[in-house]
């Protein structure tokens, strides 16, 4: 994929972020001081294990969840704590395609009807003739059949579903998605379908992506630049050809050696990693990998910084200039 380059003010910009749950055992850091920027017409991969705090970054960002501290700011204005119709207004710029397309379409309404939707809560729209012309053009966007408009969602595959999911994100036209793992539900050849029906559309519609998936292969194929993330924190981020032929965390060194190569004659050498997995609930200072990193020492006992090691590359690390 050809290299982006992205200038001027940042669309998206998230600083210190976290978001805690209070649980009985007490208080699990889900996303713990985050930050990054995402410009206009880029795609942030944000990737890592199951747990992670993946999705739940992208719901706190566009504010299905509210943030313990930190802010997100939508071009250059804090969106982070806004209320009433302010909030409404930031609705209409963030949205959000959902990993599961078989749960997230409500059973009681047909296509047509949940395109429909957001366009009327909207107000938009003065006429019925107007609102009708709007939903066909979305599904004509996402290549939803004329015939299948009146069909409900348990009487379409998992593709057509996400179609229809990618269709009311789309609907007022915003700024900025996430995508929660909008392919991990569907079949590989239906998923390369939708991966490139998103690329289509942000390349004819400008929007930026926030692009969570603990696939890594995909990842690799839509993202200009990526993050690693690790119980909450991000231990590395940069851009997508630099994490493939660079990587410099040993995290992120474990995760890639997971993917699977076609190659016999070559195959990537696994990293095994042994160890007790840390708990995010409660989290001692120090680095949360130390426990299952290969390299580490005492100085991992102290808190982290993510620091930019070589231009626009940074790795949360005390250690990265000796192991590398």
């Amino acid at each position: 994929m050809k290299k982006k380059e992205f200038s001027g003010s940042p669309l998206i910009e998230v600083k210190h972020l976290k978001k805690y749950f209070n649980v009985p055992a007490g208080t699990n850091h889900a996303v713990d001081d985050v930050s990054f920027t995402i410009h206009k017409g880029e795609t942030l991969g944000v990737v890592g294990e199951s747990g992670c705090g993946k999705s739940t970054l992208g719901r706190t960002i566009i504010r299905l969840l509210e943030a313990t501290d930190g802010q997100v700011l939508l071009e250059g204005k804090d969106i982070t704590h806004v209320q009433g119709e302010a909030l409404k207004k930031v609705r209409e710029q963030v949205q959000i395609i959902f990993q599961d397309p078989y749960s997230s379409l409500n059973p009681r309404l047909d296509i047509s009807r949940t395109i429909k939707e957001p366009l009327k809560r909207s107000g938009r729209f003065r006429s019925r003739a107007e609102l009708m012309k709007e939903t066909a053009e979305l599904m004509d966007l996402v290549g939803i059949d004329e015939r299948l408009r009146e069909a409900y969602p348990h009487e379409l595959d998992g593709g057509r579903r996400q179609r229809v999911g990618i269709a009311r994100a789309l609907a007022l036209r915003p700024k900025f998605i996430v995508c929660d793992e909008p392919v991990s539900a569907l079949d590989v050849s239906i998923q390369a379908q939708v991966l490139n029906l998103l690329m289509d559309l942000q390349d004819e519609m400008g929007m930026a992506y926030m692009f969570v998936t603990h696939d890594l292969s995909v990842v690799r194929h839509i993202s200009d630049n990526i993050c690693v993330m690790y119980l909450g924190q991000l231990v590395e981020k940069c851009s997508t050809q630099e994490l493939f032929s660079n990587n410099l965390h040993p995290y992120t060194k474990a995760l890639l050696s997971a993917i699977p190569s076609t190659d016999v004659h070559n195959p990537m050498k696994r990293i095994q990693l042994k160890g007790e997995i840390a708990s995010p609930i409660n989290p001692k200072p120090g680095c949360r990998f130390a426990s299952r990193c290969p390299h580490a020492a005492d100085a991992c006992r102290e808190p982290q910084q993510l620091v930019e090691v070589s231009e626009n590359h940074f790795v949360s690390c005390c250690r990265v200039a000796e192991i590398n």
